[in-house]
C-alpha cells in the first residue's frame, strides 16, 4: 500500500499512540484552518485524531486551551496522546452531534440553556493568565478583513477617501464598547457547529485554540446570532437578558439591560463584520467555497442590527450601495446565476452524512 508521506505518517503514529497496529483511520472532518480530522477505531472504542501540520499550524495552544478548560470543568475532549513536533493529537470522540441540527424548536431553549450555562461555568472558571488580550490592534486587524476580502475581492468595490472615515468611525464605535465591557475568557467560536450534544455534562466544546481574555458578550452573541441559524429578535433578547441576569448572580459588574443588549448588538456587529470578510477569503485564499451560501444571515445581521444603531447605520449603507442588487453567495468571474459548490467535508465538524447544516440563511 503506497500513501502519501503525510497519511502514512498519521497512520503510523495513531496505531503506536493506540498499541494497535491493526488499527484504521478514516476521515471523520475537515476544517476552516488547515486542520483536519479522522477517526479511528481500536479495541471497539472511536477516537479522534487532529491533524494539523507544523508549518501550517500549531497545536501547542490548543493544548494549553483543552488544559484551562477541562480544569474549568467544561467538556472538552479527554487527550490521549499529542506530539507538537508532528502536528497530531489523538483525543476522546465526543459523537457526531452537533448542536446545529439538534436546534428545533421545541428543545432550543434547554440546548441553550445548558450552553449558557457552560459558557458561565467557562467565564467564571477558566484561567485567562498568558492568554492574548482582544485589544483594540486584534479588533480592528479583525474587521478590516471586511473591507479588503468582502468589498474589495468579492464586490470588486474600492471605498474613496471619505468613505474609509465612514468604515473607521463604525469600527472606532464597535471598539470603544468592546473596550468597556468585563473581560473574561472567550472562547471566540462558541456556536452551533463546535457544541456536540453529549449523554453526559452536554454540551461537548471544540475548536477552542484561538481563545483570548475579551468582552463578556462575545460568546454569547457568537451563540444566539449563529451564523448558521436564525431566530426571532425578541426571542434571541430575551436569552441575552437570562445570560444578564446569570453574571448579575455570579457577581459580574453588568450594565442595565438596555445597555447590556447594547453592547451584545454592537459586539455582534464586530463579529460579523469580520464573518464577512472571512467567509470571502475562505474562498478566494483557501478554495472553500460552501461558506459563501453563508453570506446572506451574516449580512443580514449587519444590515438590521447596524441599522438599529446610528454611529453603525452609515457603514450599512456604504455596503449596501456596494452590494447594490448583486447576490453575494456567488463568486466573481463566475457565470450568470451559479452557486458554489459545497467543498468536501465542508459545514461539517464530527457530523453525520446527510446531517442539517444551517438554518435561515466559523466562522
Amino acid at each position: 500500500m503506497n500513501l502519501p508521506d503525510r497519511e502514512q505518517l498519521r497512520l503510523q503514529w495513531t496505531r503506536q499512540a493506540l498499541g494497535d497496529a491493526g488499527a484504521p483511520v478514516v476521515r471523520a472532518s475537515n476544517d476552516a484552518s488547515f486542520r483536519s480530522y479522522w477517526r479511528a477505531q481500536s479495541a471497539g472504542q472511536a477516537w479522534i485524531v487532529m491533524d494539523a501540520p507544523p508549518d501550517r499550524e500549531d497545536i501547542r495552544p490548543w493544548l494549553d486551551v483543552a488544559e484551562r478548560l477541562a480544569r474549568a470543568g467544561l467538556h472538552v475532549p479527554h487527550i490521549r496522546a499529542a506530539d507538537p513536533a508532528l502536528g497530531f493529537v489523538l483525543m476522546e470522540d465526543l459523537g457526531d452531534r452537533i448542536l446545529l441540527p439538534e436546534l428545533t424548536d421545541s428543545r432550543v431553549d434547554t440546548l441553550y440553556g445548558e450552553a449558557m450555562d457552560a459558557l458561565l461555568a467557562m467565564q467564571q472558571n477558566a484561567d485567562t493568565d498568558g492568554l492574548p488580550g482582544y485589544d483594540e490592534e486584534r479588533l480592528v486587524a479583525e474587521m478590516e478583513l471586511m473591507p479588503e476580502w468582502f468589498l474589495k475581492r468579492h464586490l470588486g468595490f474600492v471605498p474613496e477617501c471619505e468613505q474609509w472615515d465612514v468604515i473607521e468611525s463604525a469600527f472606532r464605535a464597535l471598539v470603544t464598547s468592546a473596550q468597556a465591557q468585563p473581560q473574561v475568557f472567550v472562547h471566540r467560536d462558541y456556536h452551533s457547529r463546535n457544541l456536540l450534544v453529549t449523554d453526559e455534562n452536554s454540551p461537548g466544546v471544540i475548536d477552542f485554540q484561538d481563545a483570548v481574555r475579551g468582552p463578556v458578550t462575545y460568546d454569547l452573541v457568537s451563540l444566539l446570532r449563529d451564523c448558521y441559524i436564525e431566530w426571532p429578535r425578541a426571542r434571541v433578547e430575551q436569552w441575552a437578558l437570562q445570560y444578564r441576569g446569570k453574571l448579575a448572580a455570579a457577581g459580574v459588574p453588568v450594565p442595565d439591560e438596555q445597555a447590556f443588549l447594547r453592547a451584545f448588538d454592537l459586539m455582534g456587529l464586530q463579529r460579523h463584520i469580520k464573518v464577512l470578510g472571512i467567509f470571502c477569503r475562505l474562498w478566494y485564499r483557501d478554495g472553500k467555497a460552501g461558506y459563501l451560501r453563508d453570506l446572506p444571515l451574516v449580512w443580514k445581521y449587519v444590515r438590521e442590527v447596524g441599522l438599529r444603531h446610528p454611529e453603525i447605520a452609515p457603514l450599512v449603507s456604504l455596503i449596501e450601495s456596494a452590494i447594490a442588487a448583486r447576490d453575494i453567495t456567488t463568486p466573481v468571474g463566475a457565470p450568470s446565476g451559479a452557486k458554489p459548490l459545497l467543498a468536501e467535508g465542508q459545514a461539517k465538524r464530527f457530523a453525520p452524512e446527510g446531517a442539517p447544516t444551517g438554518g435561515a440563511g466559523e466562522a
